[in-house]
């Protein structure tokens, strides 16, 4: 298929149409790659910071800090000892609980080549959508895609909705109860702060956004397809 819409779009020959971006099919494919920008942005370019404060016997209280970010492997960010010979060798390496790279990963990924793709059809709109129009075959494949990429939209966004919600956790204040390090005689430790992760959860709307954008683009596609002619002539029947 891949072939045979390159072979087909290159003897058809380029026709600049740039009104086709005023026609619902055109205009939602421009905001379906806007949107997909800022999912991939707003996940993929986070990075954030856990906080505690150490108290050890015999030494002035010391920070730590454990910085994570996008993939989010947070089983291989280590917090910065405070002072293991003043905790009495006590210290030990704390690293963060989970790793939420697959959910994080697919989530971007996906993102990414929603962009591309978006970029692709939009070639096809502006400058052979008289191909476009006049083989159904054309548009029985972005109905295809349109319906695959829905229906990945609303899969990823629930996972990496529910992986977002465990690295709140992970990096909360109930991370410190399984710290063995803050359960030795005379050290203990306090949760101080963890960066705001507002931007992912605003990465969860925009991936809720691009479900409903495609599935009202499943609609739009699905209008120019023979399917929904055939349909509107046996509708039309006696």
């Amino acid at each position: 298929w891949f072939w045979f819409l390159l072979v087909s779009f290159g003897m058809a020959g380029l026709s600049m149409d740039f009104s086709v971006l005023l026609e619902p099919l055109g205009f939602v494919k421009v905001i379906e790659w806007i949107f997909a920008i800022f999912a991939f942005a707003s996940c993929g370019g986070f990075q954030g910071e856990t906080t505690l404060l150490v108290s050890c016997e015999g030494v002035v209280n010391k920070t730590v800090t454990a910085v994570f970010a996008y993939p989010f492997r947070l089983n291989a960010v280590e917090f910065s000892a405070p002072d293991p010979k003043g905790c009495a060798g006590t210290w030990t390496d704390v690293h963060l609980m989970g790793n939420f790279s697959s959910s994080a990963q697919f989530f971007v990924t996906l993102a990414a080549l929603v962009f591309l793709y978006c970029i692709a059809a939009l070639v096809v709109y502006i400058g052979y959508n008289h191909v476009y129009q006049q083989n159904s075959k054309f548009p029985l494949t972005d109905l295809s895609i349109s319906v695959l990429t829905a229906f990945l939209w609303l899969v990823s966004t629930f996972v990496w909705a529910k992986a977002l919600a465990d690295i709140k956790v992970s990096t909360g204040a109930s991370i410190i109860p399984g710290i063995e390090s803050c359960k030795a005689p005379g050290t203990t430790c306090h949760f101080v702060s963890v960066t705001s992760m507002g931007i992912l959860n605003v990465s969860v709307v925009f991936g809720l956004l691009n479900v409903a954008l495609w599935g009202g683009n499943v609609w739009l596609v699905y209008k120019d397809t023979k399917l929904h002619n055939q349909w509107n002539r046996i509708s039309e029947s006696p």
